[in-house]
């Protein structure tokens, strides 16, 4: 396999090597944040939510759990046609244009926010009525919530907040839940188990809030504006749900008795908050990992994407649009390998030496 690679902690490798891989052995599938990144897994994305994933039994019940544009993806995948909804959702993406005001070099958080808003009411609107009722799979999205003084977004409070945030985490990840609750939008009414490492709340899932929740959900600080007074929520402003879980580095292994967590990701390291990024003792696998499968591209493949890397939100400053959807577009296009290399592997029957640790 050229273009994936496959990792798994001890517990899920060992189910490998018993019984391989079914449909049904899957019970939670993560979305990670990381914004232009998600591209890559579009195929990934076709081939699991729309061939693979639908071959267990109609008993089986699968949690989808995302922040940022994993939260997008993970909606994506409950729609009548999830693999059409894949394609939309990366034509969409590549294309946003959001070109600045009169006077300004950039757009403004209102402007990006505004154009935001109507692509997701485009994308989810007619559907959303039958995702929120798929007899199957279960949605949780991700947003985090402000404390203190980011509970109204202002200017200099804001400043001061974010920048007491990043302080605090550089001196434990523990610190994040004075200035943040993680909120979760559950259309099960609650997430897949308890969460007790940060403050944490859970609101059901509506027609009536899910599109303010999602928005909420891919609101980077500072380039779009925090969503407000979310119904069903406390007062306060919502932002990225990446910022508390970047990558859900959740306590899986301990919270599930049976069955794997498969996780499509941009990279093979899971790291918790978008502040522990700069923290590479974070970023080992731990425990709460034993029973995953994760499923990322090669970096020695990634090397010969455009670019030479993952599109990412710095090619909207580096690159005219053009060029950018350019490079976008034919990434795209290059990440049907890895759906080829994980149907070639079931297909082998799902060999373990194929599999490298976490």
């Amino acid at each position: 396999m050229q273009a994936l690679h496959i990792h798994a902690g001890p517990r899920a490798l060992g189910h490998i090597r018993q019984q391989g891989l079914a449909p049904a052995d899957v019970r939670l599938v993560p979305a990670a944040a990381g914004g232009p990144k998600g591209l890559i897994l579009t195929h990934l994305d076709r081939h699991l939510f729309g061939r693979w994933l639908p071959q267990a039994d109609e008993s089986h019940r699968l949690d989808l759990v995302g922040a940022s544009i994993g939260a997008w993806r993970m909606a994506a995948a409950l729609m009548p046609d999830p693999a059409k909804a894949f394609d939309h959702l990366a034509q969409v993406y590549i294309s946003q244009r959001y070109d600045p005001e009169p006077g300004r070099k950039r757009p403004s958080p209102q402007r990006v926010s505004s154009d935001f808003a109507k692509a997701l009411d485009s994308f989810f609107t007619a559907s959303l009525a039958g995702m929120l009722a798929h007899p199957r799979w279960r949605l949780h999205m991700v947003t985090s919530r402000g404390l203190g003084i980011l509970r109204r977004a202002g200017p200099m409070g804001t400043l001061a907040g974010f920048a007491g945030l990043v302080l605090g985490n550089a001196v434990s990840r523990r610190a994040v839940g004075s200035w943040l609750e993680r909120t979760v939008f559950s259309v099960a009414g609650q997430p897949p188990f308890k969460l007790d490492d940060q403050p944490t709340r859970v609101i059901p899932l509506s027609e009536q809030n899910f599109l303010p929740a999602l928005q909420a959900s891919c609101s980077i600080p500072f380039v779009l504006d925090p969503v407000h007074d979310i119904p069903g929520c406390p007062a306060g402003a919502h932002w990225d749900g990446g910022i508390v879980d970047y990558h859900f580095h959740w306590p899986f292994a301990s919270a599930m008795s049976q069955g794997v967590v498969l996780y499509p990701h941009f990279q093979q390291q899971v790291i918790p908050g978008w502040l522990d990024k700069a923290f590479k003792s974070r970023h080992r696998a731990t425990p709460a990992l034993d029973n995953m499968v994760l499923l990322a591209p090669n970096p020695a493949w990634v090397a010969t994407l455009p670019g030479g890397k993952l599109p990412d939100r710095n090619d909207f400053k580096t690159l005219n649009n053009d060029t950018r959807i350019t490079h976008w577009r034919q990434a795209v296009s290059e990440c049907e390998k890895l759906a080829d290399e994980w149907q070639g592997w079931l297909d082998q029957g799902c060999p373990a030496d194929r599999v490298k640790p976490l």
